[in-house]
């Protein structure tokens, strides 16, 4: 496969970007370097839906264009986007950090590397990894994590019940209240949308009011550090 040849992933993203891009911010290069990237170390790794891996990235880098441009434009950033681009590669394919920081910066590499849930002795929860970013006080890598789980919620439907229910008691016990804390509140109904459909019998009916039922799963010390936190 010629993965410098675009797809409609990458054109739908590249067009996208373009488009939110109204102050010239983006380095449209390293972007599609990033994209390269990500198609070629994926290469033919597939999700379970039978659709190629690499589109699962692209597809979060789009909807954290998306929402970031308009609801927090100065994580709007080239590393940020190519962080979500590349936001698998350490945890599912033979690139490592040192390789991404050579290939980009230290700033992506470290990103990426937040975003790796398997490490040397051990595989981390996503509930788990949100607390060591949110301890890290990097606000930005906590947005493509939400935007990670948003993808996988919009194709829950091709995995096995007993990975839906784990997925989705993640999803309502951290997910949803962080969409609260941050303020992406289109997110947070979609993802009790999502979740509810797939956990229970009865529809949701106030959307609004349950993600912000629910308690908050983190420090009142790490809340505080959101209001200077780190791109």
């Amino acid at each position: 496969m010629d993965y410098q040849k675009p797809c409609q992933y990458s054109i739908r993203l590249i067009d996208r970007l373009k488009s939110l891009d109204t102050k010239n911010v983006l380095n449209f290069e390293l972007i599609n370097k990033a994209i390269y990237w990500a198609r070629k170390y994926h290469g033919e790794q597939k999700r379970k839906s039978g659709e190629a891996y690499y589109t699962h990235p692209l597809e979060v880098a789009y909807i954290f264009a998306e929402n970031i441009s308009i609801e927090d434009k100065i994580y709007y950033t080239t590393d940020l986007i190519i962080t979500a681009i590349l936001h698998d590669t350490i945890e599912d394919t033979l690139l490592t950090k040192d390789m991404i920081e050579q290939g980009f910066n230290q700033s992506v590499a470290n990103n990426v590397d937040d975003l790796t849930r398997i490490k040397t002795d051990r595989k981390f929860t996503a509930g788990k990894s949100l607390e060591l970013i949110y301890a890290n006080n990097k606000k930005g890598v906590l947005y493509i994590k939400i935007f990670d789980r948003c993808h996988n919620l919009r194709t829950i439907a091709f995995l096995s019940e007993t990975k839906r229910n784990k997925i989705i008691d993640e999803t309502i016990v951290y997910f949803i209240p962080l969409c609260s804390f941050l303020g992406l509140y289109d997110i947070k109904k979609e993802l009790i949308r999502i979740s509810y459909h797939h956990r229970l019998s009865q529809p949701v009916q106030e959307l609004t009011d349950i993600g912000s039922s629910l308690l908050n799963p983190f420090s009142a010390s790490y809340l505080i550090k959101l209001d200077n936190p780190q791109p």
